[in-house]
């Protein structure tokens, strides 16, 4: 009851504050779980801004300070190492206006079983069409390559990301991601994610205009749901100063497993139930392995 009354005031002070509320996509570190094959899942990503630029990153762009920003994904899975996902963003303005960040679509690819293996990796492909409050082009490629280690106590993730956007005015940055997590039982992970953009790739910006975010997080299970929770801290000038999270995952039933499949594989990227690691980097799986010439 008490993290069913948390997650809601959460929640609801997100919506509160939307009223009087550019805002970052999704705030997450990806640990290459992806649903089973035939599954459907669903997330929803909530970010709030309480303290943060008060300019916007380019003409006409959104301000971020007090802004809200709304990411549902749903997600199917076609292999065992094959995720398709599809996204829908949102913001709300200052002002209080609803804002379309049109939409993405993601095609993920992993090493099977990621949850059981001490060593695993993957690479995500997300192509981005995006309105021009939120963007200077129309089209845009995420390239996030997944690289991590894990045991039963401890989870440490990479992910070393490529934003590219294409036109005129378009240019590839570097925006890494880092995890460490604690696996404290029943479901339970604390842990600290960074996020970076170091701005454009040959040209870095000056240290204090790049964004430079540390958050503190946590990830359980309320009945059905898998949640994340985290507060991050900006500390140079091109960040926002102080940001909130919150993302809620529910994965359907497996197809031919009724209901002891709900939930059975929930991918949040980063976990809320992930499983003790029992494969060593060179075992291989029962099933096939698209990265398997890589190993």
């Amino acid at each position: 009851m008490r993290i069913r009354a948390t997650l809601w005031l959460v929640v609801l002070i997100s919506l509160y504050a939307s009223a009087q509320a550019w805002a970052t996509d999704e705030i997450q570190v990806y640990n290459a779980e992806i649903a089973e094959v035939g599954q459907w899942t669903i997330e929803q990503h909530l970010n709030y801004t309480w303290i943060g630029r008060t300019q916007p990153d380019f003409p006409g762009g959104l301000v971020p300070n007090h802004s809200l920003n709304g990411t549902p994904e749903l997600a199917y899975g076609i292999t065992p190492w094959w995720e398709l996902g599809f996204y829908a963003p949102f913001a709300v303005s200052g002002g209080g206006q609803v804002l379309s960040n049109a939409g993405k679509i993601r095609n993920l690819f992993v090493s099977p079983n990621a949850a059981d293996r001490n060593f695993f990796y993957g690479i995500n492909f997300e192509w981005s069409y995006e309105t021009s409050p939120f963007a200077q082009t129309q089209y845009a490629l995420e390239i996030r390559p997944i690289i991590g280690v894990r045991n039963s106590e401890w989870e440490f993730i990479v992910n070393p990301i490529v934003d590219a956007s294409f036109g005129a005015l378009g240019e590839a940055d570097f925006a890494p991601a880092v995890r460490l997590a604690r696996n404290l039982g029943h479901d339970f992970f604390v842990g600290a994610e960074y996020y970076a953009d170091y701005g454009k790739i040959g040209d870095f910006l000056p240290f204090n205009q790049q964004q430079q975010e540390l958050f503190a997080v946590t990830d359980f299970k309320a009945g059905v749901f898998d949640i994340e929770l985290g507060a991050g801290y900006g500390f140079t000038a091109g960040s926002d100063r102080f940001i909130t999270k919150l993302i809620i995952g529910y994965a359907f039933p497996v197809p031919g497993k009724g209901d002891s499949g709900t939930n059975s594989n929930m991918p949040l990227k980063a976990p809320a139930a992930a499983k003790s690691a029992t494969l060593a980097p060179w075992q291989t799986s029962s099933v096939p392995d698209v990265f398997a010439g890589l190993q």
